[in-house]
């Protein structure tokens, strides 16, 4: 604004003042939150989890917003019952490792006292230390007899002259590849993030030549052989009550029609069956309409966070749409690390965060108790609820008194525009207050994205998928990677039908078939 411009107005130029003012605090804000994001510590973690007391737990009538002359609300525990905490110090070794026994004695003339008399042994002392050998290459030599008639020489046989052992069944014929090897290939690039190209470089310092290309082109042949799990995996995630969804970003080259720095989505679904969990990743090249097309069918509940997309899941009169109390808790969590005020005051976001800490000491007290989901609801609507309505009235207080665009006015008003659906979870006993588990479940290919950086085609994205939907569902039921992808790749080539299929779901295999993986002694 030109100074000619200014009108001479008193009043009006202070409104111009504050209008800059203004705006230059929530420029300044949106730089600190920058920095802190950048440079600033990353965890969400709180030093403490404070909740506020009542002389009956829960009685909150009292309780007001602390105001910079008021004292802070006094703070208390839920009593939640204790657990044995494991003694400082190292961690034993598993007793199931393979143990190499390696003596140590003293000289003989060392076990010749002064006086002449040999020292008799009274004991020993024993120390174990972790030996590790570099993962080594077996190659399987498969021979197969031959057998033949020399009375008819075949003549008389509807088989042949020549009978031989058949080959077992395998799930790339005509290939050097083991399922060991293939689990292994796998579990390296989609458990530990290892690349192709970076297990090329390790198979050749072990003396093999092993190409990128060939490994895709082995990965690729897996995930064909096994996409009839990918079908069996919807039917169970659509068979869920509850249905957790969330979608993270993917780069994928070579797709129809669109430039390789293009931004696909990698959906994920999560079913709460807490006896038969199960993830699927499905991928595709937008964000939109994808959630409403593969649950179009369902009935219950779908528990999601804030993203627009999903508003048109609760307009179905099937669908419970229900939010997340930890995506409202991050918004203050953003709020409060920009805060350079004394920790030990109160303030509205503290406030609020502290009241959630409260809700989420209630949902251990339920877990610890091994409550059942009518008690966990009963629960709920005597001691969640009146935290509910407090944190409530707190943000409908400060929703007029914060500037909109600052993070405080932004978490206040997400948290409002969530309300509704978040405290849809105090109606059942089986709902959790966040989508943490799902979050859970898509961290490992967020961590993975870092490393191998994008899909090279459509194709290989789906066959990503594939493999992310059986490793995340194997270690959800239970399962070592590496240990259930071996076992899956040697017996799907068995499975005749569809049933057959089903029980090679890590959902359904019986736990004791596959032990945990352990490197055997050498």
């Amino acid at each position: 604004m030109d100074i000619k411009n200014l009108p001479d107005d008193i009043n009006a130029l202070k409104e111009i003042i504050v209008d800059y003012n203004s705006q230059n605090l929530i420029l300044q804000e949106k730089l600190n939150y920058l920095l802190k994001t950048i440079y600033g510590q990353k965890s969400e973690k709180r030093k403490s989890n404070p909740v506020i007391s009542s002389p009956n737990l829960l009685d909150f009538a009292g309780l007001s917003l602390p105001s910079s002359k008021e004292e802070p609300v006094v703070i208390e525990a839920v009593t939640v019952p204790e657990h044995k905490r494991k003694k400082p110090g190292r961690k034993p070794i598993p007793e199931d490792l393979p143990r190499k026994e390696i003596i140590h004695d003293l000289d003989e003339h060392e076990k010749i006292c002064a006086c002449g008399t040999t020292l008799s042994p009274i004991g020993e002392e024993v120390s174990e230390k972790l030996d590790c050998t570099p993962a080594k290459i077996i190659v399987e030599r498969h021979t197969r007899r031959k057998y033949a008639c020399r009375g008819c020489e075949g003549v008389e046989s509807d088989q042949g002259a020549v009978r031989i052992a058949p080959m077992p069944a395998q799930l790339i014929p005509q290939g050097i590849v083991t399922p060991g090897l293939l689990a292994y290939i796998i579990t390296a690039k989609f458990v530990d993030g290892l690349p192709f190209y970076r297990q090329e470089k390790q198979f050749k310092r072990m003396g093999i030549d092993l190409s990128r290309s060939t490994m895709t082109s082995w990965a690729m042949s897996v995930a064909g052989a096994c996409e009839p799990l990918q079908g069996l995996f919807k039917q169970e995630i659509l068979a869920n009550h509850i249905i957790g969804i969330d979608e993270t970003t993917v780069q994928v080259m070579n797709e129809p029609g669109r430039p390789n720095t293009s931004k696909s989505y990698m959906w994920v679904f999560l079913g709460n069956d807490p006896v038969h969990r199960t993830v699927l990743y499905s991928y595709h090249v937008s964000r939109n309409g994808q959630a409403l097309e593969f649950l179009k069918d369902h009935k219950g509940y779908i528990q999601s966070d804030g993203y627009a997309g999903y508003n048109e899941l609760g307009r179905s009169a099937d669908i419970i749409h229900v939010g997340c109390l930890a995506h409202i808790r991050r918004k203050f969590m953003d709020v409060v690390k920009l805060s350079k005020r004394d920790k030990s005051k109160g303030g509205t976001a503290r406030t609020i965060l502290d009241l959630i800490g409260q809700l989420y000491l209630l949902e251990r007290s339920f877990e610890a108790r091994k409550l059942k989901p009518d008690r966990i609801k009963e629960e709920r609507q005597d001691s969640s609820v009146p935290i509910l309505n407090q944190i409530k009235s707190i943000l409908d207080e400060r929703k007029n008194t914060s500037p909109a665009k600052s993070k405080l006015g932004t978490a206040i008003n997400y948290a409002l525009n969530q309300w509704e659906r978040m405290i849809c979870y105090v109606q059942d006993g089986r709902l959790r207050p966040d989508n943490n588990l799902l979050e859970n479940a898509i961290r490992p290919f967020a961590v993975g994205r870092k490393n191998w950086l994008f899909h090279g085609s459509p194709s290989g994205a789906k066959a990503g998928a594939l493999f992310y939907s059986l490793i995340e569902t194997a270690k959800l039921n239970g399962f070592e990677p590496y240990a259930y992808l071996r076992y899956l790749f040697k017996n799907l080539p068995l499975a005749k039908t569809q049933d057959d299929i089903k029980e090679l779901m890590p959902q359904y295999v019986d736990k004791s078939i596959i032990p945990d993986y352990k490197i055997p002694d050498r």
